[in-house]
């Protein structure tokens, strides 16, 4: 009779148990911490460019004021989507110095989550277009660069991504950008495909493949999943899996010391866009890119001056500023906010992916995202309350 009460009152709580975990994350305290998130590629009021972002933000309850919690549709600068092809255009370009001054006062940290933009015919045809398009928003401006300087005078946190100082931004915001954070980008940025198959995958971008024709004798000899590598002189480079690669995704691989600060796996499938960038010596190298090469595949790369290791998330955290690089669309993940409401989902993580290729992006929110931002924002907050 026991042991019969006893399970029924385990099954009830387990019945239960998400109510429990959203009335825990509902009357948790907010924490006010105010960030200058910029996306200028927002297709969709989803934003799923920083999406991954937010839910990190909401599930810890880290809010824009004291009541108000972040919300992925309007909290950032950028491009904002409306009906009818209609956009606005809400970034610091329209912003004065005086007052990029004062959003540097009033801003405890800064996120460059995606600066590629918006293009043409993706936006008025509203699908993914595979051909080259026509510029309507995108690439890191002056303002966006004088606002940086200024949190870094501040010493105040900046997180970037992928792209933000690459194509389409000005060469000379860029060489700014470059010079300020001692980094540059050697004009190569890389992206999984889980087919090279022009017939069976229609989102295989069409000028890549007529690049890579026009300069290859109109041969383009791929079928199966690899990696492409893109130059800003839009000279392509493919490597397939077995004939160039022992691995058909790029690994991220991180050090003990490092794995073990930001909570994060030794090895890590990345399946999206990255871009190849160096660093100087004032930098720390926090997890690198490895490209799991077969001999032809290294030679492939070698003769096109394309390391098969190079960095993946770049911080310089000392007293003179703080900064982080993620050289990959980290912060671009297929990941549902409503997770979000919930404390302690992370537990449960292992629901929302399987090992499929399909699901790695989600499987990298949960397993190397997550638990690396809360870290960050974390620590940074605890250094900014002293």
């Amino acid at each position: 009779m026991k042991r019969s009460l006893l399970n029924t009152i385990l099954f009830y709580a387990v019945i239960a148990l998400p109510l429990w975990m959203f009335l825990a994350w509902l009357f948790w305290p907010k924490t006010k911490y105010v960030i200058a998130i910029v996306d200028k590629t927002v297709l969709f009021k989803t934003g799923q460019e920083h999406a991954s972002l937010t839910w990190v933000l909401r599930n810890n309850k880290f809010s824009k004021t004291s009541t108000e919690l972040y919300h992925v549709g309007k909290d950032y600068f950028g491009f904002f989507p409306n009906k009818n092809k209609q956009f606005d255009l809400k970034g610091l370009e329209r912003a004065s110095d005086e007052e990029l001054e004062k959003l540097s006062v009033d801003a405890d940290m800064a996120y460059i989550t995606d600066t590629y933009g918006i293009y043409s015919k993706e936006w008025y045809l509203a699908k993914n277009i595979t051909e080259r398009q026509r510029l309507l928003y995108g690439g890191l401006s002056s303002q966006d660069m004088f606002f940086l300087k200024k949190m870094k005078q501040k010493k105040k946190l900046i997180i970037t991504e992928f792209n933000t100082f690459a194509t389409p931004t000005p060469q000379n915001v860029a060489k700014d950008f470059e010079q300020t954070f001692k980094i540059k980008w050697t004009g190569w940025v890389g992206k999984y495909f889980d087919s090279f198959d022009t017939v069976q995958n229609k989102e295989l971008p069409r000028w890549l493949v007529e690049n890579y024709k026009a300069q290859n004798n109109n041969q383009w000899p791929f079928k199966k999943a690899g990696i492409a590598f893109v130059n800003k002189s839009d000279k392509i480079v493919v490597l397939e899996y077995v004939h160039h690669l022992n691995a058909e995704v790029p690994y991220i691989l991180t050090r003990k010391e490092e794995r073990e600060k930001y909570n994060i796996p030794k090895s890590m499938k990345y399946p999206f866009w990255f871009d190849i960038i160096q660093t100087s010596r004032t930098n720390k190298i926090i997890s690198f890119y490895d490209l799991k090469v077969n001999e032809v595949g290294a030679k492939i790369l070698a003769d096109n001056e394309i390391p098969s290791q190079f960095p993946a998330i770049i911080e310089h955290y000392r007293d003179d500023y703080k900064f982080y690089y993620f050289c990959g669309d980290f912060a671009d993940n297929p990941i549902s906010q409503g997770g979000s409401y919930f404390k302690g989902i992370s537990f449960f993580r292992s629901l929302f992916y399987n090992d499929d290729i399909a699901a790695e992006r989600v499987s990298f929110f949960w397993e190397f995202y997550r638990p690396m931002i809360n870290r960050i924002l974390r620590d940074y907050h605890d250094d900014i309350k002293k």
